[in-house]
């Protein structure tokens, strides 16, 4: 029998008796993960890096962030747990595939908690917000629709003791949020006396976060 008359044959049998769900998802299981799952990670993981760097959050990258994490995680979990069981040959050759994945995720998770997205975003940003604060007047709140450095401006104010508040155009992820600017230290974490509802979070140096409860 030739290699054509072979080949047809086998297809022949695949098409006789088709892969049942369990075999599919075995093999599926036992091939590292690639071309799609891997950039997928990268793109979940840049979404979180930037819903990190806009002070109170941003609604729509976190929810994209969170849910398209949550369910590559779950796959991830799934397909492990499945190679471990049939294929573990396969763990082995593959390795650095493997684990690519879950340095992605720890990477994201180191630098969102240490605020680095945020402070690189305030620090690349600070020359530009500064020059727009000094257009502002005290006790005002001057509409805008601009960019300063890389953040979108809604308004800029001033606060009768020299906070000068930037309100970030989509920030925050149930209140309006932004940054502020003041010489002196502001208390974080709790409501200061003169404005309003607003809670501090420190950033660097003399800039902060707010959000308006």
């Amino acid at each position: 029998m030739s290699a054509a008359e072979e080949g047809s044959v086998a297809k022949l049998i695949e098409i006789a008796h088709p892969p049942t769900p369990r075999q599919r998802l075995a093999s599926w299981a036992s091939r590292p993960p690639g071309r799609l799952y891997i950039p997928a990670c990268v793109i979940v993981g840049l979404v979180l890096l930037y819903e990190e760097s806009v002070p109170g959050g941003h609604l729509p990258s976190f929810v994209i962030g969170i849910g398209g994490g949550a369910l590559l995680a779950a796959m991830g979990a799934l397909r492990l747990g499945i190679a471990v069981s049939i294929a573990r040959p396969m763990i082995a050759r593959y390795w650095l595939r493997w684990i690519t994945a879950p340095l992605i995720a720890a990477a994201a998770i180191v630098l969102s908690v240490s605020d680095v997205p945020l402070q690189a975003r305030v620090e690349t940003s600070a020359q530009e917000l500064r020059a727009v604060g000094h257009t502002a007047h005290s006790a005002t709140t001057a509409p805008l629709d601009t960019w300063a450095g890389l953040y979108p401006l809604k308004s800029v104010s001033v606060t009768d003791d020299g906070v000068t508040r930037y309100t970030v155009r989509g920030a925050g992820l149930l209140g309006a949020s932004g940054l502020a600017y003041s010489s002196d230290p502001l208390p974080t974490d709790v409501f200061v006396k003169g404005h309003g509802g607003t809670v501090y979070e420190h950033i660097s140096g003399p800039w902060y976060s707010w959000t308006e409860y």
